[in-house]
Parts: structure tokens; C-alpha cells; sequence
């Protein structure tokens, strides 16, 4: 066993392996968070002060983190947090979990992953381990991170550091898996790399640590979770939109195949996807692609069926708006949730946006409310919720559309006192009478 391994494995053995965690958004916090309460010592880092400084208060801002673990993981001094780089010194194994999002054209934005790349090589020491953690297209960690730690640190990959991938797999908002209990997926340049990254994942996490043979096909893994995921919300969309022309029910219908015990899993028509994965990873294969002259035509078609259904959605409206002869223009709609997901503050890629510009581009007059999302910035304005959903707020709107399930709205106060309502989640499958709403 060479030397480097050894020191690194005992380093973990006895827990005095020192982590750092680059960004500390909805995957990095909860994951700092986790290796410091296995006891490592642990040091976050992000370019926004504002959290740095919530974190050195012990004070939580992502849903999925205790507040309290978080106050006394600081206040033991084994979770800290800064906004310098240098801390890379001090450290023996670094996670980056920075954003990957998509540009203005719908290309892979990696500057983040780049940037971080860049300012841990000036740092970067002999034995340590750097994972990427971030979502992004295969081949990612070995020929864009790989190189840039090389040249900016001059060390050697597999002989001074360890670099791999191990894909994040947060689900906000799920009561039953967490960042703890959630399986992992490892893969590195080399075998000793891949042990030693796959060891300490195992000390820190509850659940399986599922070792592959390189980056590449851990970063392949990732993109196909989220894009079946894609594909198959993508073919329940296009059969809601055909459903709808012929007078069947896509819900009824959904129901009655999951009777199946196997061979089918039930994915939801919508307003469109949100989130951090589904609707960008697919963007990111598609994209990686075209450098091998393959067109991914399959996920494309889903995109492109996922991508309209925000717009398919203010369609619908509108025509139920004609049925009691009120135009789309000049209507007054309320749009119940702009979390992209039921029961979370986190509103990133949220449909519920673009079906508010689609509205109010038609002329109409548009609010929303959001128990969770009090306000929120969409491309350089500011939203702000209706203060409360009362019934004299509610008769004020032509039509309410519920683009968010949540589960703490009054959906009875909403069918009693809504001229009409637009279900795009059917949320209110079982509420009665029905007379004023449309399910999607």
C-alpha cells in the first residue's frame, strides 16, 4: 500500500482526516454538516459572506439541516465556515458542491466548476482528496478539473492528490431519505483513489457507497437518474395533452396502471419541471453529445414536450376562461405556489415562473400565493406572495391556477370562494363540489 493511501485511510480510521466542503447551497451544507457529526472536522466555503456568517452563528438556512445539530456542531468548533480560499491548506480532502446551471442558450454553465478548480489548485497540497460533487456532463472531473489542479498546483494526479466524482443525490423536501441515508456513488482516477474517497463516505454516511471504475461513468449514472426521470414526466405530459383532446382522464388513467405490481412506476403531467436536476441534466448529455456527432433524440423530444407545457398550461386557462366569456387579457389569476416542488422554500427552475410570464405576456393581471415562498427574485424583479389566502381575496381573481401542491393551503376555502380554478397538480382530487374546477 503506498504511503499516501495508508496515511489517508488511518486519517479517516481515527477521524482526523480534515474536511472542506466548497459551497454551501442545498447540497453542501447538508453534507458539511453530516461529516462534522461523524466527527471530522470540517470547514465550508462559499463566496456569498451572508453565509459564511449565518453558519459561524449557527444558524441554518437549507430545510434539510436541524437546526439545532448545526448550533452545536459550531458551537463544538467541528463545523466552521469562511470565505477564503486558503483554508485549502488546511485541509485533506475537499468536496465541491458548486451550481451547474444552464446558460442564456441552454448550454452547460460550468464556470462555477472552473472557477472552484482554479482557486483550490493554488492551494491544493500534497495528500489530499478532491471530489466534484456537482452535477455536469461526462468527462467533466478528468479533462476539465484534472488538468486545471495539475497545472495550478503542480502536483501530480494519482501520485500527490486523488480526484474523483461522486455525484450529489439531494432531494429536498423528502421526509424519509437525507443526505445520510442515501446510497453514493464513487468514481476516481484510480483504485486507490476510489477506495480512499469511497472509505470516507462510508464513515460519514448511512448508506451503501457503490464503487465504479472512473469519473466518467459516475458522472453518466447521475445524468441518467434525472433524465429517465425527464423522459418518462415528459411521456405522461404528452399523453395529459392528448387525454385532453379525446375526454379521458390522465389522473384515472394513472391510477388505473399502477395496479400493475410491476413493470410500471407512476410519474405526474404538470405545469413543467423544476428544480436542480431534472430540467437541466438532460441539456448537459444532449450537449456532450453532439462532440461525438449523436443526437440524443429521445431525451430532446421529452425537453421539448417538458419545456411547452408551461406555455400548453396558460392555454388551458385562457380556454377556461372563454367557456364564462372573460378574455385572458385584462383577467385577474392567482397562481397558488411557485415552490417547484410541494412543501419547500426552493424555488429554483420553477415552472410556476414561466407560467406567470406566459400569462401576464397575454395581458393578464397576475399574483400568487406560497406558504413557503414568502418572496423571491425572477430575473431582476422581486415577487412577493399575497399576504394571506382569505375568501375575499380569492373572489377578487377570475380564475386561480395551482401550480404547487402544497399541503398546507385550505383547498376548500379555495373551491368555495374561486370563480374557477385550473388544477395542474390535481391537488384537489377529492374536494367537493367540483363544478368550478379543471383538473390538467
Amino acid at each position: 500500500m503506498n504511503e499516501m493511501k495508508q496515511e489517508m485511510l488511518k486519517k479517516i480510521a481515527d477521524r482526523t482526516l480534515r474536511i472542506g466542503v466548497v459551497g454551501l447551497g442545498y447540497v453542501g451544507l447538508p453534507l458539511a454538516v453530516e461529516k462534522a457529526k461523524a466527527g471530522f472536522p470540517t470547514i465550508g466555503f462559499d463566496v456569498q459572506q451572508q453565509k459564511v456568517d449565518l453558519v459561524n452563528a449557527g444558524h441554518n438556512y437549507i430545510g434539510d439541516v436541524v437546526d439545532s445539530e448545526l448550533a452545536d456542531l459550531v458551537a463544538s468548533g467541528k463545523l466552521s465556515a469562511t470565505s477564503d480560499y486558503s483554508f485549502i491548506r488546511d485541509v485533506d480532502f475537499v468536496a465541491i458542491c458548486v451550481p451547474t446551471p444552464l446558460d442564456d442558450h441552454q448550454q452547460p454553465d460550468i464556470s462555477y466548476v472552473r472557477d472552484s478548480a482554479e482557486a483550490v489548485a493554488k492551494y491544493l497540497h500534497t495528500g489530499t482528496a478532491v471530489v466534484l460533487e456537482s452535477t455536469t456532463y461526462p468527462g467533466t472531473t478528468e479533462e476539465l478539473v484534472k488538468p486545471i489542479l495539475e497545472e495550478g498546483s503542480g502536483l501530480k494526479c494519482g501520485e500527490d492528490f486523488y480526484l474523483g466524482f461522486s455525484p450529489e443525490r439531494v432531494d429536498p423536501g423528502n421526509l424519509i431519505y437525507k443526505t445520510k441515508n442515501t446510497p453514493k456513488v464513487v468514481g476516481a482516477i484510480g483504485k486507490d483513489a476510489t477506495e480512499v474517497i469511497a472509505r470516507l463516505y462510508e464513515a460519514v454516511l448511512d448508506g451503501e457507497v457503490f464503487q465504479v471504475s472512473s469519473p466518467a461513468v459516475a458522472e453518466m449514472e447521475k445524468i441518467l437518474e434525472n433524465t429517465y426521470r425527464n423522459i418518462n414526466i415528459g411521456l405522461v405530459n404528452e399523453l395529459a395533452i392528448l387525454c385532453d383532446k379525446m375526454g379521458i382522464d390522465i389522473w384515472e388513467v394513472i391510477e388505473a396502471a399502477k395496479t400493475k405490481p410491476f413493470g410500471f412506476q407512476a410519474f405526474y403531467p404538470g405545469p413543467g419541471l423544476g428544480g436542480h436536476c431534472i430540467p437541466l441534466d438532460p441539456y448537459y448529455l444532449s450537449w456532450k453529445a453532439r462532440e461525438y456527432e449523436f443526437h440524443t433524440s429521445m431525451i430532446e423530444s421529452s425537453m421539448m414536450i417538458n419545456d411547452r407545457m408551461p406555455e400548453y398550461c396558460v392555454d388551458r386557462a385562457s380556454r377556461i376562461l372563454n367557456r364564462e366569456k372573460k378574455a385572458l387579457n385584462g383577467s385577474r389569476v392567482l397562481l397558488l405556489g411557485v415552490a417547484y416542488k410541494q412543501d419547500i422554500d426552493d424555488y429554483r427552475e420553477s415552472p410556476a415562473f414561466r407560467v406567470m410570464e406566459h400569462l401576464e405576456k397575454n395581458g393578464a393581471e397576475v399574483d400568487y400565493f406560497d406558504p413557503w415562498v414568502p418572496q423571491c427574485p425572477y430575473k431582476g424583479r422581486q415577487y412577493h406572495s399575497i399576504p394571506a389566502l382569505t375568501a375575499e381575496a380569492l373572489e377578487q381573481y377570475d380564475l386561480v391556477m395551482i401550480t404547487t401542491a402544497h399541503s398546507n393551503v385550505d383547498y376548500e376555502l379555495v373551491q368555495k370562494h374561486a370563480k374557477m380554478i385550473f388544477d395542474t397538480k390535481n391537488v384537489m382530487k377529492n374536494i367537493t363540489p367540483r363544478d368550478n374546477i379543471e383538473v390538467l
